[in-house]
């Protein structure tokens, strides 16, 4: 397994739609750069945010996640309140190959000022926009530029098939537009 050049990005892109919209360029003047690097591609957050909240006191339970614990947010920046976090979408949506897998790590720009963004791997056929958590670790207000990068993304290309992807397995992420809260499947 390898690490995916910006050719291998490029090529999966434009002809397969693995990214879309795809900028085949770093863009990066006056703002947190996007698009496409050397070994992967930066990613944006879009508009669109939820915001933790604990106005209702409730518990955040994974199994039972209750609505009340964010607060709907759109606009161009996002303040994260002080050690709080938010979930927010990829401006891209993603069509990851059968043989590919994608790693996703917080820019440095926003590691710098204390932001954690954590994205879980994007595995073979997985398909659909991202959703991304970010987390203010200070004790200071954080802003969040929508439409800019947040985090960058690296291909690693198995070298077989893998016997059972994502879609294969129904993932329950699988086709996910806008922020997705926590699923649990149902027997």
């Amino acid at each position: 397994m390898g690490l995916k050049a910006d050719s291998w990005i490029r090529e999966k892109s434009l002809k397969d739609g693995m990214i879309s919209p795809f900028i085949d360029r770093m863009e990066g003047e006056g703002i947190i750069s996007y698009g496409l690097s050397s070994y992967g591609y930066d990613i944006r957050v879009s508009d669109e945010f939820k915001i933790f909240t604990n106005i209702n006191a409730t518990v955040v339970d994974p199994k039972r996640f209750d609505v009340a614990n964010v607060v709907d947010f759109k606009g161009d920046v996002c303040i994260v309140p002080p050690n709080s976090f938010a979930l927010a979408r990829t401006i891209e949506y993603f069509k990851m190959p059968r043989d590919a897998l994608a790693i996703c790590l917080g820019k440095s720009t926003y590691a710098r000022c204390g932001i954690i963004v954590n994205v879980t791997p994007f595995e073979p056929e997985f398909e659909g926009h991202i959703t991304i958590e970010i987390s203010n670790t200070t004790p200071l207000p954080a802003k969040i530029y929508a439409n800019e990068g947040i985090a960058q993304v690296i291909f690693l290309q198995g070298d077989n098939l893998c016997e059972t992807t994502y879609k294969d397995r129904k993932g329950k992420y699988q086709s996910q537009t806008g922020i997705t809260l926590p699923r649990i499947l149902k027997t």
